[in-house]
């Protein structure tokens, strides 16, 4: 026998089994109670569960034309980095009452778009998004004719005029290089990263003028990319020790890589720390119990996913100024992976 489709619980139901106005049931499911009483929520949330009442949230945002639904879209999930962007981000989204769709897009522009589309279709009032390396500005101008907020966060898109936020990469690199070359280094490989991004290239130029301002030449092939993985750091370093005069430091694109690096340089036979300089970016929790403990320089990721989140609650509000900047400066945390000295 085919079993009867059990009807959805309205609200209205709601309301009359807690003997409240569909009004203050509505606002209580929405949790915009603050002038409602502590008894009164208890009461409505128990006859939601009594009821099993599942709010429809795609219908209210129909039924009033806005959302407090938002999208955050990432690179790569197994990053811890992106996890603790993601914890600033719902910290302070969760304040304002916001539910954030999260995708991930492998660094594949077309998964981005794939993940736009549905983001669309379920009318969220914003996006967050860690662009995926080849993005182009169309993606960008998509969502502006929508009329839907983007606020870029980690990595820009060449030519948009759009808000974002992250750390200096530049000055960043810059401080990380002349760490090892104040520990007599004079070899230092610029290791992994994807070199079409803008953040690769702003690590590069950071790099660069370390060597410069010390007086020592570039030399390009001690620069290897990678993905932006563990896996992609092992590959990088094999490559960077087959080398006719290998490095005697290695500076990583982020931590991730730096572990795959540590990994690879130990399969070699080397010691992190002492045969052989290692230093990271980023700085997330890992790195401070990795072993050896990873030098790195801080891009303070949770902090970044604060203020991304805050200046996307302003422009959903209706905040109407010219695109902005927020770029924070990144310091360098000194441990164990870059003891290694050359005098």
């Amino acid at each position: 026998m085919k079993q009867k489709k059990r009807t959805r619980v309205t609200l209205q139901q709601v309301a009359d089994h807690a003997g409240v106005s569909t009004t203050t049931a509505s606002l209580i499911v929405r949790n915009k109670c603050q002038n409602i009483s502590e008894a009164t929520q208890k009461r409505v949330l128990a006859s939601m569960s009594e009821l099993g009442y599942v709010y429809d949230r795609v219908a209210a945002n129909l039924r009033s034309q806005s959302s407090s639904t938002v999208g955050m879209i990432i690179t790569e999930i197994a990053n811890p980095y992106f996890s603790e962007l993601l914890d600033g981000v719902h910290q302070e989204l969760d304040k304002h009452g916001y539910t954030v769709l999260l995708g991930t897009t492998s660094e594949s522009s077309d998964k981005q778009d794939s993940l736009l589309s549905t983001m669309l279709e379920y009318r969220v009032s914003g996006v967050i998004l860690c662009p995926a390396t080849k993005s182009s500005i169309e993606t960008i101008n998509r969502l502006k004719n929508w009329g839907i907020p983007v606020i870029l966060v980690g990595k820009e898109i060449v030519g948009t005029e759009c808000d974002y936020v992250g750390v200096d990469f530049k000055p960043g690199a810059k401080i990380a290089v002349e760490h090892l070359i104040q520990k007599g280094h004079r070899k230092i490989a610029l290791l992994g990263g994807p070199i079409e991004a803008s953040s690769w290239k702003e690590r590069k130029a950071g790099y660069e003028q370390a060597f410069q301002e010390a007086g020592l030449e570039v030399d390009e092939s001690l620069m290897v990319g990678s993905s932006m993985t563990r896996e992609g750091g092992l590959e990088a370093v094999r490559k960077i020790l087959q080398v006719q005069d290998p490095p005697t430091a290695v500076f990583c694109y982020n931590d991730v890589i730096a572990f795959g690096a540590i990994v690879g340089l130990k399969e070699a036979g080397l010691a992190p720390g002492q045969d052989i300089a290692v230093v990271g970016f980023d700085n997330i929790k890992e790195a401070a119990t990795s072993i050896p403990s990873l030098t790195t320089v801080s891009s303070a990721p949770q902090l970044i996913g604060t203020y991304a989140a805050d200046l996307l609650h302003k422009r959903i509000q209706g905040m109407e100024v010219a695109s902005q900047r927020i770029i924070l400066q990144p310091e360098i945390v000194v441990r164990d992976s870059s003891a290694y000295e050359i005098r």
